[in-house]
């Protein structure tokens, strides 16, 4: 018997499945997610470092990062399951600014009048709270590797609920917690066309040839948005790019001492966290150089990172973390993200064809803003309040918009 939905979302990522729950919370709509891959976090979602931390050069960008990781926090009550996979890790983020001395403080201003909880630490202080990272606001020699005399003088921001969670568990919960409210999840699902009229979308049909009539379809294909956006015959106009995104990991010794924070450190260009309980060390980077790697084929695309990248970053993780052994195995993998170059902000809402949404272009922020991606969308489409909500407008992201003004265009704009 054929079944009949009035939503299709595309994209089983961490942002169709944020939005699909929400729809399904606050609505008796009929929900169909669709995915091409085998299973959960074949995309970018699950090569996701998960970082979930506060600090934005824009305000509204605070507000939705602090939404989202309140669900992250809350997800037993967010996702309805009694024993989610995913449990979020309270870790806190640490930004070094290096030898800037007003930096934290100013941000610390800003981050109370927006509801953020942070605390400045000087190089004392963060010596007695996190004992294995070096105070050094000098910035490492990343062309040469050449040592320097350390100036012990830092003066960092501490967010204090920020931290990070399984990328690929949170997504496996929010399938179940979707299924649980009948939204209907099917993998193996690649959509191969579009059907539209003058009124609007018509139906998508799959490469298994099905046609599944639909009037609202949700574009949530993340590096595979373009191909949805030709199908549908529409230009969205930004310049919406997959682009090869390095990640390292390595083993963190119990040599190294206490607790170390999720960490981003400006002047080595990097951030760090822990996973396994604190035995292994997640390395990526935050400079914009570092993105611009574009995909033709975001299902043909070299998975293994570079040893300059290693090296290079290797370096600097040494410089933050002095105790971290030379020595042991460095692996790294590589994910993509979908690189919005025209203002590194994505978009989000109705677009010129009718019943056609998009929630696209992320450039690597979307992992913590998912949740409330989901409530922004799904408010927009049903009129209708439900817990979780975040009160940024839509018109924020709006695929009209004008590109947002923005001087840093990488992961920490």
């Amino acid at each position: 018997m054929k079944k009949n939905f009035d939503v299709i979302i595309t994209g089983a990522g961490i942002i169709g499945l944020s939005i699909a729950l929400q729809l399904a919370r606050r609505s008796t709509l009929r929900i169909l997610v669709l995915e091409k891959g085998a299973a959960v976090g074949e995309g970018s979602t699950g090569a996701s470092s998960a970082v979930c931390r506060f600090r934005y050069t824009l305000n509204d960008m605070v507000a939705l990062a602090r939404d989202g990781i309140h669900a992250y926090r809350h997800w037993n009550e967010f996702t309805g399951l009694k024993q989610p996979a995913a449990q979020f890790q309270n870790d806190g983020v640490l930004w070094i600014p290096g030898d800037d001395r007003n930096w934290a403080d100013a941000e610390h201003a800003r981050m109370a009048e927006l509801n953020v909880a942070t605390e400045v630490l000087d190089a004392a202080e963060q010596k007695e709270r996190f004992p294995a990272l070096s105070t050094c606001t000098v910035a490492p020699d990343l062309v040469t590797g050449e040592p320097h005399d350390c100036v012990s003088a830092s003066r960092s921001l501490l967010e204090l609920d920020g931290g990070h969670i399984d990328p690929a568990a949170a997504a496996q919960d929010l399938v179940d917690a979707c299924r649980a409210r009948g939204v209907e999840v099917r993998f193996r699902a690649r959509v191969s066309e579009i059907e539209t009229s003058d009124s609007g979308i018509r139906a998508v049909l799959l490469e298994d040839g099905s046609r599944i009539p639909a009037q609202l379809l949700i574009n949530a294909a993340g590096p595979w948005c373009n191909d949805l956006y030709r199908a549908a015959g529409l230009d969205s106009g930004w310049d919406l790019v997959p682009t090869r995104i390095q990640v390292l990991y390595l083993d963190c010794p119990e040599s190294v001492p206490g607790n170390i924070p999720v960490s981003v450190d400006f002047q080595g260009g990097i951030y760090f966290r822990t996973q396994n309980r604190g035995r292994q060390l997640v390395v990526g980077s935050v400079l914009e150089d570092d993105e611009k790697e574009a995909v033709a084929d975001p299902d043909h695309f070299n998975r293994l990172h570079d040893d300059d990248f290693m090296y290079t970053k290797l370096h600097a993780l040494s410089h933050r973390i002095p105790r971290l052994p030379n020595r042991g195995q460095v692996r790294g993998y590589c994910g993509l993200y979908t690189v919005n170059r025209d203002d590194i902000h994505p978009i989000v809402g109705k677009t010129a064809v009718d019943g056609f949404w998009v929630a696209n272009g992320f450039s690597g922020h979307g992992f913590k803003l998912a949740p409330a991606i989901g409530s922004m969308m799904a408010r927009a489409i049903t009129g209708a309040s439900s817990e979780f909500d975040t009160d940024v407008p839509i018109d924020f992201f709006a695929v009209d918009r004008r590109p947002i003004d923005i001087a840093m265009k990488s992961v920490l704009a």
